[in-house]
């Protein structure tokens, strides 16, 4: 067997580097959700869009008196406000796209770049990616080129993710490799935690936001000690000799007819968990905003951040004990009576709705521990990275598509998030069939 030609040290050192990227690929996700809008401000004022301090102003004044500390503002000068707020809006849901559009594309491109040159050669070169791109990004003077600087770093993001898990489900045995993987999923959960509580104590603001665009741009020299120092996968090594002795080979397509089915199983399973998040999940935070009091939508992200760390660290355990396509099929079917009752039968300021939260943060937290060992398995070595890239992030795309129609959608339900929830979070529907239709992969060799 190959993979006895990697030490205990070699394996573990590879679990590392894979954990730790992921993490700070994860990072990468909270800086756009936690730092873009102050970005967007910052460089609409440097470009002559807005005027910052006279937003400034207004603004505060606007809140003062929502909070019957002062006057309502002037109709004039409430209309001004009002054009800046919508302006700057626009700016962030674009950043929001950069990164949903920009993690699909680096998805499929790093994936099969890692499929052609080597697992730890395009994982390295995935965090030189987004973390070199990130740090440039301080020297933005304009919304557009932060956009373009995002989008390209965020392919980075996207190709991070396939080539760990790759790395990863090659190199450990198959008693151990779920749980290995699963740690994988867990570092995201992780990431996005660290840099809620980081920006919580440091907020950034239109005066100080490049600080943690700089911040995200150290882990460059992580990316380069991967490629240096971190063993290749021996699975990846044999299927590139494999492929060498064989005359005429062209690298396949993993929407060629051999891998269309298993691609598009594997796309529904990773979508319906995206979708899901923003579907089920992310309307309670402004339907909080919306009746419940200050500081409870932040209280809801942190809630559900903590119990979906703990769902993805128990995923594989869950998996192994009940069965894959069984973990997934009951994780859909918790995930959707949890968000139906929630949105049905309480309200963000009931004494128990956090407890319903963390529910839902729970079985969210086991998709995507579950999905880092699965998705691999479904692809045969030489396709491997390209199939999980493009299955975990082909989701993104249709994630970004709906930010844009998220006002119609708000309009449609005539501004009731309980509503919202409620249809969507059907989507979890969508995967229970899905799962019906995957493979068994328990018994999967990596090696093939």
């Amino acid at each position: 067997m190959q993979k006895s030609t990697l030490s205990t040290g070699a394996r573990l050192l590879i679990l590392i580097v894979a954990f730790v990227g992921w993490f700070l690929g994860s990072v990468q996700i909270g800086i756009t959700n936690l730092a873009m809008r102050p970005a967007a401000l910052a460089l609409m004022a440097e470009s002559g869009e807005l005027d910052g301090k006279r937003f400034a102003e207004l603004a505060a004044t606007k809140k003062a008196a929502i909070q019957g500390e002062a006057n309502p503002l002037p109709a004039a000068e409430a209309e001004q406000l009002s054009i800046w707020e919508a302006a700057a809006a626009r700016w962030y849901a674009y950043f929001q796209c950069a990164f949903l559009f920009g993690a699909a594309a680096g998805g499929w491109f790093f994936g099969r770049l890692g499929d052609r040159i080597g697992r730890t050669r395009a994982l390295g070169l995935s965090i030189i990616c987004f973390s070199a791109l990130t740090g440039m990004s301080f020297i933005a003077s304009h919304p557009m080129h932060l956009l373009v600087l995002r989008f390209l770093a965020c392919m980075g993001v996207g190709g991070c993710w396939p080539n760990g898990v790759a790395l990863v489900s090659e190199a450990w045995e198959r008693v151990v490799r779920p749980v290995m993987a699963s740690l994988i999923g867990m570092a995201g959960n992780v990431g996005i935690f660290a840099v809620a509580t980081l920006l919580t104590q440091h907020p950034v603001t239109p005066e100080s936001w490049r600080w943690v665009l700089q911040l995200g741009g150290l882990p460059v020299l992580l990316g380069m000690a991967v490629w240096l120092f971190v063993r290749e996968s021996p699975a990846w090594l044999g299927s590139q000799s494999k492929q060498r002795a064989e005359a005429g080979h062209e690298s396949p397509s993993v929407f060629g007819k051999s891998y269309r089915s298993v691609t598009l199983i594997g796309i529904a399973l990773a979508t319906v968990p995206l979708f899901g998040g923003w579907g089920a999940a992310n309307w309670m935070i402004p339907w909080a905003g919306e009746v419940g009091p200050d500081g409870l939508g932040p209280q809801i992200g942190q809630v559900r951040s903590i119990a979906s760390i703990i769902g993805s660290a128990l995923a594989a355990v869950i998996a192994l004990r009940i069965g894959r396509r069984t973990c997934y099929f009951l994780s859909c079917l918790f995930a959707l009576a949890i968000a139906q009752y929630a949105y049905w039968f309480t309200t963000p300021v009931d004494s128990g709705f956090l407890i319903w939260v963390a529910a839902w943060g729970l079985f969210n937290g086991i998709f995507f521990g579950w999905l880092p060992f699965f998705l691999p398995e479904l692809f045969e070595t030489r396709i491997r990275a390209t199939g999980a890239g493009v299955s975990f992030n082909f989701g993104r795309i249709l994630t970004a598509s709906l930010i844009f129609i998220t006002p119609a959608i708000t309009n449609v339900f005539d501004g009731n998030y309980a509503h919202i929830g409620r249809v969507t979070s059907l989507v979890f529907v969508i995967g229970m069939i899905a799962i019906l239709f995957a493979p068994d992969t328990s018994k999967r060799d990596m090696e093939q």
